[in-house]
């Protein structure tokens, strides 16, 4: 069966950019998801297309078909209590806040007593971004799968 809309796929994958690797999806389960509903980032989700169980492709995405290119004013300022995903935060880590547009992930660039200074840029902004995939399962999605907009089972997206 080919990945086309509405099937629901399996996959693993690693990630790099031109610094080496930086995410590898084989410790744990296949990222699942539902194609052709926004779940993935554009440029990947165009090229999983066509393909079927067992194909194995590299492909490299500009950061506009990725996580887009940086923008520089995006310095800002938040309430240290705001920042989700740890308890003491440093320069550098990345930290999850909810905004209007659901939750982002913002760098942080400097801590104070209350008040800390976020990158809100996605961590992979500006970035040309390298996957290899390994395309584990393609199957129809279910009724239930599609009313909701994304795959269910181990490694789908979970209900926020």
């Amino acid at each position: 069966m080919q990945i086309t809309k509405d099937t629901v796929v399996q996959f693993h994958y690693t990630l790099s950019d031109e610094t080496g690797l930086l995410e590898n999806s084989r410790s744990q389960d296949p990222v699942l998801y539902l194609q052709g509903h926004g779940n993935l980032i554009e440029g990947l989700e165009k090229a999983m297309e066509g393909h079927q169980a067992g194909d194995k492709f590299q492909i490299t995405l500009a950061p506009a078909d990725a996580y887009g290119e940086r923008t520089e004013d995006a310095i800002q300022s938040v309430q240290v209590k705001h920042l989700m995903g740890a308890k003491k935060w440093k320069p550098g880590m990345v930290a999850v806040v909810n905004t209007e547009q659901g939750q982002r992930q913002v760098t942080v660039v400097k801590v104070g007593m209350f008040k800390a200074e976020v990158d809100t840029n996605h961590p992979l902004a500006g970035k040309t971004l390298s996957f290899d995939i390994e395309v584990m399962d393609v199957r129809a999605a279910s009724a239930e799968e599609l009313e909701h907009g994304h795959a269910h089972g181990v490694g789908g997206h979970h209900h926020h």
